[in-house]
């Protein structure tokens, strides 16, 4: 018996009325996913292909490489040529590494702090995109891997250079902390890497470095950091990790206190670093870019 009209009313509205239902749960996904998993790479814009918790497409993050070429054996800055200078052994050394030994026994890096790398970095830093970790914490391992070589027989103490108080409620995290620890995940098979993050406390805020002359930056820094748990690298090496490099001046002042609480040595392993050759070509846009950033952090 065919439905009388009142019937079919009644079905046609509740069809229309799941419909719209399933629409409007289908657009709050829709948004929802579109939060969680932008649809546009963050660095270069183009359209993301596969579901990831962080918006960097496959072409930008294997554009970011490690440093070619001859780098000093002891800070890592980048040679005119890995024949221009030498240390007693034979290895590479810059100028200013010849004349002045540094606290620290040896500084690494991943690679140079610009083009994806930077913007990867800022990504975490002052966007809160804190799955960019993962990815850093991996380059961070293969420098760990690279300095592994030179350390002792005994673990070594892993310390992320702290951030102020103030600077740490701004920001909800330290990133050198998260960095650290991503990549120890990577490399705790023989248990010789211990993270310790309440060794190195930073005491006092300073100002950026950036456009200080090389006096300045060590008076800035001066008395920033305290070692705030001695007994935990006396006698023992101490791998300070940082996500940049930039004068180095914080990584020696962090390895000067460290080496006044007893650290036999002080090794320094970082993601990034500020290659002299490239930080003369910077444009002055990228450094007003990077003065406001500091600025809005302190």
């Amino acid at each position: 018996m065919p439905p009388t009209r009142a019937t079919g009313t009644k079905e046609t509205k509740d069809l229309a009325n799941q419909s719209s239902l399933v629409s409007w749960v289908g657009g709050l996904a829709d948004s929802l996913f579109a939060t969680l998993f932008p649809s546009d790479c963050r660095l270069c814009g183009a359209p993301l292909v596969n579901i990831s918790r962080l918006p960097v497409c496959e072409e930008c993050l294997s554009a970011m490489r490690p440093i070619a070429g001859g780098v000093c054996s002891i800070c890592g800055e980048r040679l005119v040529s890995p024949y221009a200078f030498s240390g007693e052994h034979g290895e590479a050394r810059c100028g200013l590494c010849r004349r002045m030994e540094p606290v620290f026994t040896r500084a690494a890096a991943y690679g140079s702090y610009d083009g994806g790398l930077r913007e990867l970095i800022h990504l975490l830093k002052y966007e809160q995109v804190r799955p960019a970790a993962n990815v850093l914490g991996r380059m961070l391992a293969e420098v760990i891997a690279g300095l592994e070589t030179g350390f002792g027989k005994d673990a070594v103490v892993v310390v992320p250079v702290p951030l102020h108080a103030r600077k740490l409620r701004q920001r909800g995290f330290n990133q050198s902390q998260l960095i650290a620890q991503a990549a120890l995940k990577l490399r705790q098979a023989d248990g010789k890497l211990a993270l310790n993050a309440e060794v190195l406390e930073r005491q006092r805020q300073t100002q950026s470095q950036i456009g200080l002359t090389r006096h300045q930056r060590r008076e800035n820094m001066r008395g920033a950091f305290v070692v705030a748990k001695p007994d935990e690298v006396a006698g023992r090496e101490v791998l300070l990790v940082d996500d940049v490099l930039t004068t180095g001046t914080t990584a020696s002042e962090c390895a000067r206190v460290l080496r006044r609480a007893g650290a036999a040595k002080v090794w320094v392993a970082t993601v990034a670093r500020t290659l002299k050759h490239e930080a003369t070509l910077a444009k002055p846009q990228e450094d007003a870019e990077a003065d406001k950033a500091m600025a809005a952090f302190g």
